[in-house]
């Protein structure tokens, strides 16, 4: 029984037809499932790709199904986030299925899409995916208003933006909950908004929630992954160190992290204390 079911009372008639009509913002995916979860690659195509081969190898050698899940944040900041969404949208993960969350970053371009007179985006390291479009910010200061828009999405493939509107909110597998930044501890999973998945921190970095699962998530970052009862933290600031990490959970096992860039003597996956 998933996530949704446990804290809706779901059961029988009520979750096959649940199953029939599901929530494309909330996945649920198979507990049986070896998943690697990668945090903020803000636009950072070298180590993401290492990640990716190693993950492989990794999951070639232990020979379970596999999930692999970004967990969003996967543009801004860092110089290659087009090339970044061409790899998601344009190759296969041949080691299992390949998942992405929305971050709070996905959702301020698809934000400013619909309004290109807030610059909040391009503070926040919109200006860097635009310039990986091959728009300089002289180009945008020439466009006004919608026109500012219209420049921007013929610059960037269709196939782009509806992988972004496409995204999930949350991913449950393996007995974890996947989401971009966390939870709201003093709500249950019905109650919890939009905004707490995209942009929480306090109180959910520092005390337990709500929910009967371990949550796994970017957003806020850290020098190494932050492993506590009720989280799971893998963003290390690739944009700003070029390192980047990943997780391997599976139901039955402790996770285990890899970090890509500045450690190439780290083994494979290690085991926090």
């Amino acid at each position: 029984m998933g996530l949704l079911d446990r804290l809706f009372g779901r059961s029988g008639a009520a979750t096959k037809a649940a199953a029939e009509e599901p929530d494309d913002r909330h996945l649920r995916l198979g507990d049986d499932l070896v998943v690697y979860a990668v945090g903020d690659v803000h636009g950072c195509l070298d180590p993401m790709l290492d990640l990716e081969r190693r993950i492989a190898a990794d999951a070639a050698a232990h020979g379970r199904p596999t999930a692999l899940i970004y967990l969003g944040d996967v543009i801004d900041r860092g110089p290659d986030g087009a090339a970044v969404l061409d790899h998601l949208t344009g190759r296969d993960f041949r080691a299992g299925h390949r998942y992405c969350l929305i971050g709070n970053h996905e959702a301020m371009l698809l934000q400013w899409l619909d309004d290109p007179a807030d610059d909040a985006w391009l503070d926040h390291g919109g200006t860097e995916t635009l310039v990986s479009y091959g728009i300089g910010p002289a180009a945008l200061a020439k466009a006004k208003g919608k026109a500012r828009a219209t420049l921007v999405a013929s610059h960037i493939p269709a196939g782009h933006l509806a992988f972004l509107r496409s995204l999930p909110l949350t991913i449950e597998a393996a007995g974890h909950l996947f989401v971009h930044a966390g939870v709201n501890p003093d709500r249950d999973f019905a109650g919890q908004r939009e905004d707490d998945f995209l942009w929480i921190r306090e109180p959910f970095l520092s005390r337990p929630h709500r929910l009967p699962l371990r949550v796994v998530h970017g957003h806020t970052p850290a020098d190494e992954p932050v492993v506590l009862d009720h989280r799971i933290g893998i963003d290390i600031g690739a944009y700003a160190t070029g390192r980047l990490c990943a997780v391997r959970i599976a139901a039955d096992a402790p996770p285990a992290f890899l970090i890509s860039g500045g450690r190439t003597a780290q083994p494979l996956f290690f085991e926090t204390t």
